[in-house]
């Protein structure tokens, strides 16, 4: 039988997942699902329709699944939370304990200022202790996890998607903790696959065991502390702890425990661990899988885990995450720590002025491909062209696309990109191309040798345009008070939802617009025919010929 201990409990100073799910639901931000709910065909697929059925980030929740089953009809007595870190902004500020305003500057100081984990002897993830034979029985061992299907008709295998693999430089001592998947391949078998192109810090690991002929000792954390959920998706250092990172953004340690089997140690508050050992001899088929990139990942030859141990909380539950197609959460929680990181690359790190903002393009493409800074107007050309180089160059994987924006284009508005693309872009003047760029994630072509590109553009004003012809503020916002009255529906303004000058309007037409709209527009007529002129063509502009006539 399972070995189980009394409940241990742990002072600290940070929320567990279960302060957490209390924090949601508190905030009407958890959906309690108490019927039976299929984990291989129903219960990703649900939590889908948020992201794919025209619901606002806004309004989307975490889904607390309590009576989950399987395809085989049989019942789990540990609940599955999805969504529950990063369905939604809101959702992921109420995890991190700080304004999203904050979150950049949070994890600059958590990276410069790691504080160790806190090493304690009883931890609530150990509560209950399956090793040794125990594992071989029925239900025991992986198969005790109800681990859900991510993309039912696709996906060989549940996978675990909100997976900590935790493992240790055998050279300098310092543990890694990344977020990848693990097929579920048999009740002591764990697939591993790293995402090589992302270069991850378990691969560096993997690699020097397997020049040593030693097997890598390894753990899974399956649910976590929401600040060690966030950090072990934040891009850190190999020198660093992602634990002690954790700590950092917290203020405070978190609580480790030793592993059973493994010289590794976990976050205490941890629902559920796995421990093993990855192989480094041999790799096997791995996938499909619907990856976060948009399409289905085929097979590929990864490694695997044994299982010589788990270890779980008495009140357990798993969290698993909706990626794949773009938005998700996988990519919200990835989004909302970058764009700050590319902030602060090119402000603090390139020095350059101006920066207002880094936006990572989400929906279909998943926060890597497509970027867009945006700058103060009057830039230099020079500080625009550096802003995209650096953004284009920060990450590996990050910037196939860079465009360059002014400050009343909206990153978020696609539309408004292609719009300041078609008339502040001219591509003989304001396109580069970047070659000999690694592909990045996403599905693998073999043209060019696997190499890809960036392209830059600049698409900024560089001079004066007429204004944008919408009516002014004041007249949109009065329209909307009427609009509202008559109890039509809910507006929701999509920028730009107002007229505004791009420099080359003149207070003499302004003057003539304000003659307009008080009903005195023959007065205008009565200036106009006092300018007449025979020496000119047709469609001759007016502003041209005075500047000429000046000059």
């Amino acid at each position: 039988m399972a070995t189980k201990v009394k409940p241990a409990k742990t002072a600290r100073a940070y929320p567990d997942l279960h302060d957490h799910l209390k924090a949601l639901d508190d905030a009407g931000l958890l959906v309690t699902v108490d019927r039976p709910i299929n984990k291989d065909t129903e219960m990703h697929p649900l939590v889908r329709w948020q992201f794919r059925g025209g619901i606002a980030e806004k309004d989307r929740k975490a889904f607390l699944f309590t009576n989950v089953t399987d395809s085989k009809g049989r019942r789990y007595d540990i609940p599955v939370v999805v969504g529950a870190l990063a369905v939604s902004r809101e959702v992921y500020r109420v995890g991190i304990g700080c304004p999203l305003e904050e979150i950049g500057e949070r994890w600059t100081k958590a990276i410069a200022n790691p504080l160790p984990p806190r090493l304690v002897g009883r931890a609530p993830c150990q509560e209950i202790v399956i090793e040794g034979a125990e594992l071989d029985r029925p239900g025991n061992g992986l198969d005790l996890i109800p681990v859900p299907i991510s993309t039912p008709g696709w996906d060989n295998a549940p996978y675990t998607t909100l997976s900590q693999y935790i493992t240790r430089d055998p050279d300098t001592g310092v543990q890694n903790m990344g977020n990848y998947r693990g097929q579920m391949k048999g009740p002591r078998r764990l697939g591993m696959n790293p995402s090589l192109e992302l270069r991850p810090g378990i691969y560096t690991h993997w690699e020097k065991y397997r020049k040593r002929g030693e097997r890598m000792p390894a753990a899974v954390v399956l649910g976590a502390p929401p600040i060690v959920t966030f950090t072990s998706a934040q891009k850190i250092p190999e020198r660093l702890d992602e634990l002690a990172v954790a700590g950092g953004a917290i203020g405070a340690p978190v609580n480790v425990v030793r592993c059973r089997t493994v010289d590794l140690v976990v976050p205490a508050e941890a629902e559920i661990v796995v421990e093993g050992f990855i192989d480094t001899e041999y790799l096997e088929p791995e996938a499909p899988f619907g990856e976060s990139h948009g399409h289905v990942n085929l097979q590929e030859y990864n490694a695997y885990m044994e299982v010589t141990c788990i270890t779980r909380r008495r009140d357990a539950i798993l969290t698993s995450i909706i990626s794949q197609v773009t938005p998700s959460e996988s990519s919200l929680m990835k989004r909302v720590a970058y764009e700050p990181m590319f902030l602060d690359h090119l402000r603090n790190h390139l020095g350059i002025k101006g920066v207002i903002k880094v936006g990572m393009h989400e929906p279909l493409t998943n926060i890597r491909k497509v970027l867009v800074v945006q700058l103060e107007r009057d830039v230099p050309r020079t500080e625009v062209w550096r802003a995209l180089y650096g953004a284009a160059s920060l990450l590996r994987a990050a910037g196939k696309f860079v465009i360059a924006v002014n400050d009343d284009i909206d990153p978020d508005h696609a539309d408004a990109l292609f719009w300041a693309m078609a008339y502040r872009c001219n591509p003989a003047l304001d396109v580069q191309m970047l070659p000999h760029r690694d592909q990045g994630h996403g599905p693998r072509s073999l043209r060019n040798g696997g190499e890809d590109a960036s392209v830059l553009f600049d698409a900024t004003l560089k001079e004066g345009f007429p204004p944008i012809s919408l009516p002014k503020r004041a007249y949109m916002e009065n329209a909307r008070k009427i609009w509202e009255e008559l109890g039509l529906p809910e507006l929701r303004p999509e920028s730009p939802w107002f007229g505004y000058s791009l420099g080359e309007w003149s207070a003499e037409l302004d003057h003539a617009a304000e003659l307009a709209v008080k009903g005195d527009y023959f007065e205008t007529g009565t200036l106009i025919a006092q300018r007449r002129r025979k020496d000119v063509p047709m469609n001759t502009e007016v502003r041209r010929l005075e500047r000429s006539d000046d000059e």
